[in-house]
């Protein structure tokens, strides 16, 4: 009797390249932390909240490897993240306007 496709653990490449992406962002978010510590309130804050999307995306591959999530799952939470990145990443028109003050 086989389980349903979604209860099944995956077996072979695909399985293998989702735990090293898992293990390479963990590596990542490790690699980063001890530099937050020495980051003020505001860029720490900031930091931590770009380091947990990316704890939140190699959870995500985990749990594809582990037949929990499906492929388009995988890549919806995929999408979130990096948009959730980018919002993180982009800088606010204030700050843009005053970047430039003083510049003439």
């Amino acid at each position: 009797m086989a389980w349903p496709r979604e209860r099944r653990v995956r077996q072979g490449s695909a399985q293998r390249r989702a735990l090293r992406t898992a293990a390479m962002l963990d590596e990542l978010v490790d690699a980063q932390l001890p530099l937050v510590v020495g980051l003020a309130e505001p860029s720490a804050r900031r930091a931590a909240e770009y380091l947990a999307a990316l704890v939140m995306l190699g959870q995500a591959y985990r749990w594809f490897a582990a037949g929990w999530i499906g492929r388009r799952e995988l890549h919806r939470r995929g999408r979130e993240c990096v948009a959730t990145l980018e919002r993180m990443t982009r800088r606010p028109d204030a700050a843009r306007a005053l970047r430039h003050i003083g510049r003439f």
